[in-house]
């Protein structure tokens, strides 16, 4: 098996903006990069929110085939 040899990030930068523009032109990728990310829920905050509208019988007989 062969070493995967990995681009420079600023190069994988580089040929992705160079790639949008070609493809969907300046104002389209720019757009395109100006889209807000979506925050990530903390793992506390997101497993107590599942916990609170958790039927535990449920979940039980689900995993413990009850």
């Amino acid at each position: 098996m062969k070493a995967t040899k990995y681009m420079d990030d600023e190069i994988v930068i580089q040929k992705g903006v160079e790639l949008l523009l070609k493809g969907m032109g300046p104002l389209e990728t720019l757009r395109f990069l100006s889209f807000p990310r979506e925050r990530r829920v903390d793992s506390v905050k997101r497993h107590r929110e599942w916990q609170k509208h958790l039927d535990k019988k449920l979940f039980f007989d689900d995993v413990f085939g009850g």
